[in-house]
């Protein structure tokens, strides 16, 4: 095990390395002048050859990537062109916000998914198993930012019970945890429809196997059956994608931020891609990228633990 882990450490390092060339190649091969960006687009050439210069983006690209690597192993990222701020302070900043809406939102998402999707495949065609499947392919086939128009209609602007934007501050009247309402509504509607088809599936395939109906002649209740036997074996396979959700809460979280106004990483990757703010860019992609890389290595640990013959 400790060996496994090692080496996943030692290939997610070279990962990242190889990640932050890329991205900072790309980020040199796209179209449009950092420099004019800052300056706008009235800005004399002498204006933008003088900010280049001052910036050091005049100087070979290998000088740079090595010297911003240097910089990022001792937690300094730059300073962000956009904000006007050190990236780690605006980095930290944004995800921690991403994290508490993500933490509401997979404290929702993994029960209702693990319970609706249990119920539904443990009695596979009966009335409640038609009906869960057809909320879950309802919710996983509507984009998030219809759901999230279509409840700011109701809920704002019909039944006036809940502010439109989630700024994360008491000036417009809302307390906070208002605020994370209908971000966290759309978030789990849109997430759980997916998981809770992936579980109801796993479940179903679970309760056909033999074993299950061994148990059953040997005289144990189906409740017995499904709780003891059924249950563990049925979630060892969404396990890794309940897993890897919380990547999507992390990064992909940029249409519900946008849609209300939430201060978070999505929204701030964004805004930096536009703007074309490469710190801020780089910094965020190293971000996203060790985040999936630490989910996958938690899902297969877990998947180990769940499935000893794995380990073998």
């Amino acid at each position: 095990m400790l060996r496994y882990v090692g080496r996943q450490l030692l290939n997610m390092a070279i990962t990242l390395f190889a990640v932050s060339f890329l991205v900072f190649m790309l980020n040199e091969l796209t179209p449009g002048d950092v420099a004019r960006k800052v300056l706008g687009p009235y800005a004399l050439q002498d204006q933008v050859d003088q900010l280049t210069r001052q910036m050091g983006l005049d100087r070979p690209v290998y000088v740079r990537y090595i010297e911003y690597m240097g910089k990022a192993l001792t937690g300094d990222f730059g300073e962000s062109i956009v904000y006007r701020q050190p990236v780690a302070a605006v980095m930290w900043d944004r995800l921690r916000n991403t994290l508490l809406l993500a933490t509401v939102s997979f404290a929702v998402i993994v029960p209702v998914s693990i319970l609706f999707g249990v119920l539904a495949g443990m009695r596979e065609r009966s009335r409640l198993d038609r009906a869960v499947n057809v909320f879950s392919s309802v919710c996983a086939s509507i984009p998030e930012f219809a759901m999230g128009v279509f409840l700011l209609a109701v809920f704002v602007v019909w039944l006036k019970l809940l502010p439109g934007t989630a700024p994360l501050t008491s000036s417009g009247g809302w307390p906070i945890w208002s605020q994370f309402v209908l971000p966290v509504a759309v978030v789990t509607i849109y997430d759980a429809g997916y998981l809770i088809s992936m579980v109801r599936q796993s479940m179903v395939d679970v309760m056909r196997q033999p074993y299950i109906r061994t148990a059953i002649l040997k005289g144990m209740t189906f409740r017995q059956v499904v709780t003891r036997h059924a249950m563990r074996n049925a979630l060892i396979t969404p396990f890794t994608v309940i897993l890897l959700q919380l990547n999507y809460l992390v990064s992909g979280l940029v249409v519900v931020e946008t849609v209300f106004a939430y201060p978070g990483f999505g929204r701030m990757m964004l805004e930096a891609a536009l703007a074309k703010d490469i710190a801020i860019v780089e910094a965020g992609t190293l971000i996203a990228v060790g985040v999936t890389m630490f989910t996958q290595l938690a899902g297969d640990l877990g998947y180990m633990a769940l499935d000893p013959r794995i380990r073998v």
